[in-house]
Order: C-alpha cells, then sequence, then structure tokens
C-alpha cells in the first residue's frame, strides 16, 4: 500500500516549527522582505579598511620604535578584532532588510542585537536619500525616514539610487496620504 494517490506523487510532509515565531518576526509569511545590495559589504569593508589601517600602522610604528611587547599584542588584538569584523559586516548586510505594508514600513537589522521598527507612514515627516563617496563608487544610496520621535528613525542603506529614489517617492505620497495633521 502506499499513502500517496494513486498515479500522483507522495505528499511533503508538513512540518511545524516547535515554536512560534519570535517577536522580531511576527509576519514571516504576510510580509515580503526586500534585501539591500550585497555591494554594501565592499563599502563597509573598505571604512574598516581605513580605520583598521591607521590603527595598525600607528601600533606597528609604537612597536617597531619603542621594541616593547605590549604593542605587538595590541597589534596582534587589533588583526583578530578585523578578521571578525569582517565576518559581522559580512553577516550583517545579509540582515537588513525592509518591507513595505499598507500602513507601514518595516525595517529589520541587527546580528547580537536584532532590531525590527515599524514606522506607520502617518508618522512620517520626511524622508531622505543619502549617498557618500563610497557608496556613490558602489552606486549605492541610503533612505532615511524621519518621525516626530528622534528614536525612531530608521534608515535603509545599500539600495540602488533607481530603488531609493522611487522608495522616497512611494514612503513621501503614502505619508502625505496618511497625515495625522502635523
Amino acid at each position: 500500500m502506499t499513502d500517496h494517490p494513486v498515479g500522483g506523487p507522495p505528499s511533503p510532509p508538513q512540518i511545524t516549527p516547535p515554536f512560534p515565531p519570535g517577536p522580531l518576526e511576527p509576519w514571516p509569511e504576510t510580509v515580503r522582505w526586500q534585501s539591500v545590495s550585497t555591494d554594501l559589504i565592499w563599502v563597509e569593508l573598505l571604512r574598516l579598511a581605513g580605520f583598521l589601517g591607521v590603527v595598525l600602522i600607528g601600533l606597528a610604528l609604537g612597536w617597531a620604535l619603542s621594541g616593547h611587547w605590549l604593542f605587538g599584542v595590541a597589534l596582534g588584538v587589533a588583526v583578530l578584532a578585523g578578521a571578525w569584523r569582517v565576518v559581522a559586516i559580512v553577516r550583517a548586510v545579509h540582515v537588513w532588510g525592509y518591507a513595505q505594508r499598507e500602513d507601514d514600513l518595516l525595517v529589520r537589522h541587527g546580528l547580537l542585537v536584532r532590531r525590527l521598527s515599524i514606522v506607520p507612514y502617518s508618522r512620517m515627516q520626511f524622508v531622505d536619500v543619502s549617498a557618500g563617496p563610497l557608496e556613490r563608487a558602489f552606486d549605492l544610496a541610503t533612505v532615511q525616514l524621519h518621525t516626530a520621535a528622534a528614536a525612531s528613525d530608521a534608515r535603509v542603506p545599500g539600495l540602488r539610487p533607481a530603488e531609493a529614489s522611487r522608495l522616497r517617492d512611494r514612503l513621501t505620497a503614502l505619508g502625505e496620504d496618511r497625515a495625522e495633521g502635523l
């Protein structure tokens, strides 16, 4: 005997998670998350390389001029911290995401401390699109949402300029449509 209809393939087993979704993923099946560009990894790695380069050169010069062993230890610690940060950057960029719902925008990010920001369109005061020199070199931009509460400002980095402009225009239009007398 078989468990499937005659002539048909067996139906896949239904897998039920052992626990409900966590508080940072309350809508796993109803929200379509958009990820940021992986080119953001290169932007962040170059920022890290610039900072780490200055620190390593300073420590190497201190070690060469003084010969004190603490400079060597600090140099090793800085290299290990830099390697850890490289891994963290790659993982962190893959976590960034945003989703547009009917009445609000969701932004998620963070590895160790995960953060889910929900910004109602009606509370947005204005939307910025910015791109620093490194972001422009990689054809990226950041969308920054500003609300009445300074602590609730959310940003979505690593978007292509066309997507950033589209998101800015859409959020601005939705914010104007749903304004609550600001």
